[in-house]
Formats: structure tokens, C-alpha cells, sequence
């Protein structure tokens, strides 16, 4: 188990990370409270969804993720992070 400590992690730093690897992912959701989402960026855990080829802008400060646990895509303000654990 590795645990990163978050200061100034970068969106692009995030989603190399849940691209190699499933991780605990805890955060400060909009309303407050706190979360941990276990979630993932590797293929192989996503099922082919019309979402995968969204053509909505980007928004750089918030990254979509699927939530391994929801089954469902989730997403998470970079700025809100906390800790990434990779399990």
C-alpha cells in the first residue's frame, strides 16, 4: 500500500495515477463532507459506456473517475483531495 500526501497535485499527475492502478481516493465533496471513493482510470475495470466518448469540454479542475464500488462514473474537484491511497 502507498499513500500520497496531496499539497499541489496536479489533475494530470491524478489520472496517471487511477490509470495504472485502483485507489482510495478521499476528498471534500461540494457539500462539505468528507468522502472515499475507491475508483480507477484502467480499462479494464470500465465497461464501454457512451460517456467514455463524451464530447463535453473539459474542465480542468474536476476529474471523472469510475467508482469501483458504484459501478457508476464519478468525479472530484482535484483542489479537493486529500489523499490518494493506491491499493
Amino acid at each position: 500500500i502507498m499513500t500520497i500526501d496531496l499539497k499541489a497535485i496536479t489533475r494530470e499527475t491524478v489520472a496517471s495515477i487511477l490509470k495504472m492502478d485502483i485507489a482510495n481516493v478521499t476528498f471534500t465533496k461540494a457539500d462539505g463532507s468528507e468522502r472515499v471513493m475507491k475508483c480507477t482510470l484502467v480499462d479494464e475495470y470500465i465497461p464501454n459506456t457512451d460517456e467514455r466518448t463524451s464530447t463535453r469540454a473539459v474542465n480542468e479542475s474536476v476529474l471523472p473517475v469510475w467508482d469501483i464500488d458504484k459501478n457508476a462514473w464519478r468525479s472530484f474537484r482535484i483542489d479537493s483531495v486529500k489523499a490518494i491511497q493506491v491499493i
